[in-house]
């Protein structure tokens, strides 16, 4: 179903028709043009092409399928122009997208525009335009031959007229000895930043009609490593290294299950090295943005001018160089990028290294295709035959599960680097603290003590408060008012630094009113905190500390979130407070103290996988604690210190979670034991939803039967002034079909005149 294709064509079929289907950029399938007799020989499968929708716009699209066969369409319109002489999508791409495709049930379409850079998909109401906003290389200046020199007795003559001209001569004469000419009819072009030429010199030789300005595509520079030492491993990452080698003879897929400060990086570099010395290149994702440049620079310390970086802060121009120099350049490079990297060009691809490959942050949610980095990476292994390691002292539980039943290869790492033992964890109870008068606003006392000692000493704090923002709501002390989202079912936060009050679903935002808009006469008080009111407090209790915040709001720009963390990294930052961002895998070495000041939060959330989530947290966060020379401690605030996950986490207990949680899900039947479909129905018409809802639901039980669970109302019932409702179907390995059912479902719904505007959204695999 996924393989790739296209058709072989020759000279002597060129009187046949020639169809092309081309993947647009829009949310519809392939649609079908004619080819102009023109293109028959240069086009190819993976080309960019310019055609024409409805009746002015140009897109640019892909040709998926060159074929003979006539469409039953009525009129079919003809391929307007070929963009480049080349591809620029392999084989391998192609195949992905309509696996991603299918599995996500998202268009064709849409996997394309998630798939290439914003330059390489432009469109617009003119061939010229559309052109125009097309990705060229980059060029430079450049010196050829002039076409009038068309043999070597016309190149003698021009040597003698330059006899007396000894500046032109001597340019001339270095231009040969570089070019090293050995066709007359198409003389190399060699950048002109490599003659010592000045402008008067050189526009003698183009008025002689000597020599010709040309522009010629900047080269992408060769990849270079210096020549530096591999980090030495310790036994046990010795021990662990050459495990992977050995699971990787059978597996395609390992699992390195290794503790937080166990040195899985180290590990990571030498199979990198290992790959690169082999000709061949490596993908390294990772789940959060902001770790990216940390990890950049670890890694160009060791592989230099190989390591190539994509994400999405960088710039529209900045991704589509990267994705043309993957598509162009030769082998021996090493990527790191966040979930999108995984479609890039898999050129010689041999290595994927997913790091913290648990994270939420790999699977796309807000819009289509709805795909989990990781899973899409170990696909793509799989068409280019690499191999894929994934890394995580906190796995997932459908990967821990494939990984204990045989379907991955297992590699445990369970001491931490240089002989650190793991942090104290300490487990405060805020009710008792309560009680006794040992809590000051959000911190009880046994917290403020440690941070006092830990500055005391020198040492570096870091905060977890899941929630941005000063506070998630305001309400009116007089009527009790709450400030509400008018489009979305949400409180609005308070963020006290510009004084405003913010939705975080749609953006919608007000000035903070001075009185109750519903009373005139009481003030609003903010209620519960987030890492905006952490910061003010902490300035309070700790005048003297240097105090920055790491969350959605501080780290906006690139430049201020890169400033955060280097701050912190070199010291000059003395408490660092942040929501889920600091828990990704930093490597800070100065950190003595991690304090979790709301447990309790990760535990309430209303979701099959809240316990593991919080677990993952709690571990992953206090993780950053105690990495170097000396042991740390962790705090967790919580009013339910005998939670199951509270003391599995405070002993650092994985295996006793993990057993529990999966021993539920095989009761009650959820995944690993099963896979997911949610189901979001959306519409601006409640009651013209639920029909559509209720309408869908009994057709689709007379299928799935109870395995289809729905319609609910999910916790945020209405985003951006649409409502939602939300089902969850339960599949076993027969994917393909109930696909294929559900997507004929979706289509009889929308087949109803009165349904058609009711927006139906899949999500396969939700996290």
């Amino acid at each position: 179903m996924y393989k790739f294709y296209s058709v072989q064509k020759n000279s002597s079929d060129t009187s046949k028709i020639l169809y092309a289907d081309v993947i647009l950029p829009l949310a519809v399938p392939c649609m079908t043009f004619s080819v102009p007799d023109t293109f028959k020989e240069k086009i190819a499968v993976g080309q960019r092409v310019i055609v024409p929708i409805g009746n002015r716009k140009l897109y640019t699209g892909i040709i998926d399928r060159l074929h003979g066969n006539d469409p039953s369409y009525s009129r079919i319109k003809t391929i307007v122009r070929l963009v480049g002489s080349d591809p620029v999508v392999t084989p391998e791409q192609l195949n992905l997208w309509h696996w991603l495709s299918f599995y996500y049930m998202a268009p064709l379409g849409m996997v394309m525009r998630a798939a290439l850079p914003a330059e390489f998909r432009p469109n617009g109401l003119s061939e010229e335009e559309t052109c125009k906003n097309d990705f060229t290389p980059r060029s430079e200046p450049a010196l050829k031959l002039h076409p009038e020199i068309d043999s070597e007795t016309r190149l003698h003559e021009a040597l003698d007229m330059l006899r007396q001209a000894k500046a032109q001569y001597r340019v001339l004469i270095d231009y040969l000895h570089r070019a090293e000419i050995r066709d007359y009819t198409d003389p190399p072009a060699i950048p002109r930043r490599l003659f010592d030429v000045s402008a008067s010199v050189l526009k003698s030789l183009v008025d002689k009609h000597l020599i010709q300005q040309t522009e010629i595509v900047c080269p992408y520079p060769e990849p270079q490593r210096p020549a530096v030492v591999l980090p030495e491993l310790s036994s046990a990452q010795q021990s662990a290294l050459d495990s992977i080698h050995n699971e990787f003879f059978s597996k395609r897929v390992v699992l390195l299950h290794g503790i937080t400060g166990s040195g899985k990086t180290e590990i990571y570099i030498h199979l990198i090295a290992e790959t690169l010395d082999a000709g061949y290149n490596v993908l390294y994702l990772l789940p959060e943005i902001a770790l990216t440049d940390q990890l950049v620079n670890r890694m160009k310390r060791y592989f230099g001018e190989t390591v190539r970086v994509y994400h999405s802060r960088q710039t529209p121009r900045q991704r589509a160089e990267v994705y043309d120099e993957l598509l162009h350049s030769s082998e021996g490079k090493l990527l790191i990028g966040a979930r999108s990297a995984v479609l890039l060009p898999p050129n010689r691809l041999s290595l994927i290294v997913i790091d913290e490959e648990h994270d939420t942050s790999f699977k796309q949610t807000d819009s289509s295709p709805k795909y989990h980095g990781r899973d899409t990476a170990i696909y793509l292994a799989l068409l280019c035959g690499a191999r894929t390691l994934l890394g995580s002292a906190t796995p997932c539980a459908e990967t821990y599960y494939n990984a204990t039943t045989g379907k991955y290869g297992h590699v445990v790492l369970n001491e931490r680097y240089s002989g650190v033992t793991l942090p104290q964890v300490i487990v405060s109870n805020t009710l008792t603290a309560a009680k006794r008068g040992e809590k000051f606003s959000h911190f009880n006392k046994i917290l403020l003590d440690h941070i006092d000692k830990t500055l005391h000493h020198g040492r570096q704090v870091m905060l977890f408060q899941n929630r941005r923002g000063f506070s998630p709501f305001v309400t009116c002390g007089t009527c009790g008012w709450t400030a509400m989202c008018p489009d979305c079912n949400v409180s609005l936060t308070y963020h006290k630094n510009d004084s405003s009050l913010r939705c975080h679903y749609c953006g919608y935002h007000i000035s903070m009113p001075v009185l109750c808009p519903s009373c005139s006469t009481g003030s609003l008080l903010p209620q519960g905190f987030g890492t905006e009111k952490i910061e003010e407090e902490l300035h309070h209790y700790f005048p003297d500390a240097r105090i920055e915040r790491l969350d959605a709001d501080s780290a906006r720009s690139t430049r201020n979130y890169q400033r955060i963390i280097d701050s912190f990294s070199t010291g000059t930052t003395d408490i660092l407070i942040g929501t889920q961002i600091i828990t990704k895998g930093f490597d800070f070495g100065g950190v003595a103290l991690v304090g979790i000041l709301n447990a309790d939060n990760l535990l309430l959330y209303p979701d099959f996988r809240s316990c593991e989530r919080a677990f993952q947290l709690i571990v992953q966060v206090g993780g950053r604690a105690g990495r170097r020379d000396e042991q740390g401690t962790v705090i967790i605030q919580t009013a339910q210190p005998d939670h199951p996950v509270i003391r599995q986490a405070m002993n650092g207990d994985y295996d006793t979670m993990i057993h529990s949680l999966l021993a539920e899900r095989r009761t009650f039947l959820y995944p690993p034991y099963c896979r997911l479909i949610s189901i979001i129905f959306r519409h601006r018409d409640r009651t013209l939803l639920q029909r559509a809802a209720d309408t869908f639901a009994v057709q689709a039980r007379l299928r799935f039967g109870h395995m289809l669970m729905g319609p609910e109302t999910p916790p945020v019932d209405r985003i951006r002034n649409q409502f939602r409702l939300q089902f969850l179907l339960k599949i076993d390995s027969r994917q393909t079909a109930v696909k294929q059912e559900l997507s004929i479902l979706f289509d009889e719904l929308h087949a109803n005149p009165l349904f058609r505007t009711v927006e139906i959204i899949p999500d396969v695999d939700p996290q």
